[in-house]
């Protein structure tokens, strides 16, 4: 009997419960795509971040020693070097999924023809790599400094075409397709022909940008590079993370297997030096701390939203169920008249409900699913992924929606007496 009258309800009310389900959709569709969204937010802010230059720079370790301790600059006295045969190595640690793309630097001077001397930087620009498990993985410059602009064209690696900075190029008088003469390490004159100019407002504006090998056998420093930065997907530092960051040893043992298991930018450099034999690797702190924060207010704002819609939604359902329990006030009062307790009537009052909202939260949940990926495709240029710990969450906060939402009707109905709502006062 009570689901007979359930139904009844409904359909005799199926233009109200459908105005409460089209609330209840539009409240869960914009909840799903939020939730989705901040659930996968993290990677996809992560990687649009990542093309704007790398969190971590991997130095020798007594250049870094000379550096901090005594102020020494890298050109001061003797140098030393990473070796290139080691970078293959980046790509095998815990975390090598996260690790997007790094750049070897080797850093020298040119002597040019007429004697002047000019900043040199051998890199890789989209250098092909097999590593240590025998797979290859292409990375360079050119997917870390997507900022670069270019005219003309790059080099390529293992060739002796160059790239000339815009304000070295304006002194030097050269444009894409002319050569300049340098001087090897033997003082040979070596011919190199200027591909393109680059600029980016950085350091690179000043220096001649080359293939790393030519760049090692103008300068007789086979296999060996100066730096190496890389550009990694890293989790926002909490205080595990920053207390590590001040000294790894102060680590409880279970401490540190969680610092080390997750992807902060001081582990991922932390297991970059483990391979990397006499490297010392730092994070960009600047890179980093800002990433955490955006990531931080990205994700409030999605849970804000999220907030926002589901009361918009309980406030829509509640004056539509207020609304329905006045126009049924005789028929409610009737009941009660028959011997209905408050009880039963309130359970009718929200299985009518729950029935439109359960139509609605299905219906909202799957147009949610829609909404996240064109959120996904056209603010990150890939879809969302989809979570299934989303559903218990809506779920819930549906059920919290449509409680509260149904809180000033239950209060109605309990203060309906029979005998005035049968008698039209």
């Amino acid at each position: 009997m009570f689901w007979q009258m359930v139904k009844g309800a409904l359909l005799r009310q199926k233009g109200r419960f459908l105005l409460i389900a089209l609330t209840v959709a539009l409240g869960v569709s914009l909840a799903t795509a939020m939730l989705d969204v901040a659930f996968d937010v993290g990677d996809k802010v992560n990687q649009e971040l990542k093309a704007y230059g790398a969190n971590i720079t991997v130095t020798p370790r007594t250049q870094r020693i000379l550096k901090d301790v005594y102020g020494l600059s890298d050109r001061a006295g003797h140098r030393d070097y990473l070796r290139e045969q080691d970078l293959g190595n980046i790509k095998t640690i815990f975390w090598t999924n996260n690790i997007v793309a790094f750049a070897p630097s080797l850093e020298e001077t040119l002597t040019l023809a007429d004697g002047t001397e000019a900043p040199l930087v051998g890199t890789w620009f989209e250098n092909t790599l097999t590593l240590p498990t025998g797979e290859t993985t292409t990375t360079g410059v050119k997917e870390m400094k997507s900022w670069w602009q270019v005219e003309g064209s790059w080099p390529q690696d293992g060739g002796d075409a160059v790239m000339v900075g815009k304000k070295l190029a304006a002194k030097l008088g050269v444009k894409p397709g002319d050569t300049i003469v340098g001087k090897d390490a033997a003082g040979r004159d070596k011919t190199l022909t200027v591909c393109g100019i680059v600029s980016g407002g950085g350091a690179e504006e000043d220096q001649i940008v080359a293939p790393l090998a030519l760049a090692q056998a103008l300068t007789d420093r086979a296999g060996r590079v100066s730096s190496v930065e890389v550009s990694a997907i890293t989790t926002p530092e909490n205080d595990l993370a920053r207390k590590a960051a001040a000294n790894p040893k102060a680590l409880s043992q279970r401490e540190y297997d969680i610092w080390y298991c997750t992807a902060y930018v001081g582990s991922i450099a932390f297991q970059i030096e483990e391979v990397i034999p006499g490297s010392v690797a730092r994070p960009v702190r600047q890179i980093a701390e800002s990433e955490g924060k955006i990531l931080d207010k990205t994700q409030l704002l999605m849970l804000l939203i999220t907030v926002l819609s589901l009361l918009s939604s309980a406030l829509g359902v509640s004056n539509l169920i207020s609304a329905n329990v006045m126009e049924r006030s005789r028929e409610l009062g009737l009941l009660k008249a028959l011997g209905a307790s408050n009880l039963a009537v309130s359970l009718l009052v929200l299985a009518e409900l729950f029935a439109a909202g359960l139509v609605g939260g299905v219906a909202g949940y799957f147009a949610g699913l829609g909404f996240a990926q064109l959120i996904g495709e056209t603010v990150f240029g890939s879809g969302i992924a989809v979570n299934l710990l989303v559903i218990p969450v809506v779920a819930v906060l549906l059920t919290l929606v449509l409680l509260g939402g149904s809180i000033p009707a239950i209060r109605l109905l309990l203060s309906l007496q029979p005998a005035e709502v049968l008698h039209g006062r």
